[in-house]
């Protein structure tokens, strides 16, 4: 039996794998379960799910959480203490799913135990990728990468060498805005952003695939986890999000992996690898479906793609502060403080600002990068008035 933790077990890909590891009872044990401040749920959670342990990160939800766990025999801790008990736990397999920068210390601490960590966090390659491949290796971690385009590719690259791989192409469905023109695409509001036509996804992430922004983020996590560089990743729209990702090799073969838009299909793989369970997902008809097209990305219509592009290329501290003012941005147009063309271009110019006072080594820890990061928050606060009336 495999004993499992889940760091954000309340989010979207918490609740995905709860559902698989409810169909399996008989092959996994819960050690632990966090949440952000949602303490009935999670207790609820922790109940059904007959975890030893559960957190939030909010200290004030701590009573409730507590409360709503007497006479359970579940252990309760909060705060960012409380997260971090949680990943050093025994748990064989971690699913980290923790959302932002406050997933980054408890998701290197699993790995540094020597953990198989579920990687769903994207701020821990995005934010401090080097460093965060480095301590895996040093302690013989294994990450299994969550997202469906890079578990798409983690399956791809098993047929050939790594040496003989050429390219690997990332897939984008285009998000809710594909073939709208530039002029609808301004004036976009917070609720258009958020429907996406495929996958269903938490607020952020949705807005993050409207902009493309979601793949430029993709970009700098394929560079880390398969050790690629920037030229060797490509991006195709494909509207039907059927192709997840592909892998092309030096004899011309391109390896894909095809599944329904459904997170439970690499949620299953990571959590049985290298073995495979029955997973809940329809089974893909291709007769059915018929067509599957492929298209360039429009990078005068969807700027922060080639933004984020730019961001890997330079390196060092570019990403830290690419996805800080990211979410700035992201925050603000929800709010409707921001205009949809405003999100990229508030990265863009926080990324210069950046540039122009030195903020550019590569974090050569997780204090330097969260550093880095409230100083880019800042940086992009300061700059949202110009760029929200420019945008507007």
């Amino acid at each position: 039996m495999r004993s499992v933790t889940l760091l954000g077990a309340t989010g979207s890909i918490g609740a995905s794998t709860i559902d698989l590891l409810k169909r399996e009872r008989g092959r996994y044990r819960v050690e632990a379960v966090t949440a952000h401040r949602n303490a009935a749920s999670l207790a609820r959670l922790a109940r059904e799910l007959g975890a030893r342990y559960a957190a939030v990160a909010d200290p004030q939800a701590y009573r409730e959480l507590k409360e709503s766990l007497a006479g359970s025999g579940i252990e309760s801790g909060a705060g960012e203490s409380g997260l971090m008990e949680a990943a050093q736990r025994p748990a064989d397999w971690v699913m980290a799913a923790i959302s932002g920068s406050i997933g980054l210390r408890p998701t290197l601490a699993a790995v540094e135990r020597g953990a198989t960590v579920a990687l769903a966090n994207k701020e821990c390659l995005v934010c401090a990728g080097a460093l965060f491949m480095r301590r895996a290796a040093a302690a013989g971690a294994v990450i299994l990468p969550v997202d469906s385009e890079h578990n798409a590719v983690f399956q791809a690259l098993n047929a050939g060498r790594r040496e003989d791989v050429r390219r690997v192409v990332l897939t984008a469905s285009g998000g809710p805005f594909r073939t709208w023109s530039a002029a609808a695409i301004k004036a976009a509001t917070p609720e258009q952003a958020s429907r996406h036509p495929n996958w269903s996804m938490g607020v952020k992430i949705t807005i993050d695939s409207a902009t493309l922004m979601n793949k430029g983020l993709e970009l700098i996590e394929a560079h880390h986890l398969f050790a690629l560089a920037p030229a060797e990743i490509d991006i195709l729209v494909h509207p039907q999000s059927i192709v997840h990702g592909l892998v092309e090799f030096c004899d011309g073969s391109m390896i894909a992996q095809f599944g329904v838009p459904d997170m439970r299909i690499p949620i299953a793989h990571c959590l049985a690898w290298p073995a495979r369970i029955q997973g809940p997902a329809a089974r893909l008809d291709l007769a059915k479906l018929a067509t599957l097209s492929f298209e360039e990305p429009d990078l005068e219509r969807f700027p922060a793609l080639g933004v984020a592009r730019r961001a890997l290329e330079t390196g060092g501290a570019a990403p830290t502060v690419l996805n800080a003012a990211n979410e700035v941005a992201v925050r603000e147009f929800v709010a409707h403080r921001l205009g949809f063309s405003g999100i990229s271009a508030l990265v863009e110019a926080t990324l210069e600002a950046a540039g122009r006072r030195g903020i550019s080594a590569e974090p050569a820890s997780i204090e330097d990068a969260i550093g880095i990061d409230h100083t880019a928050r800042s940086m992009a606060s300061a700059l949202l008035p110009e760029i929200a009336a420019k945008a507007s």
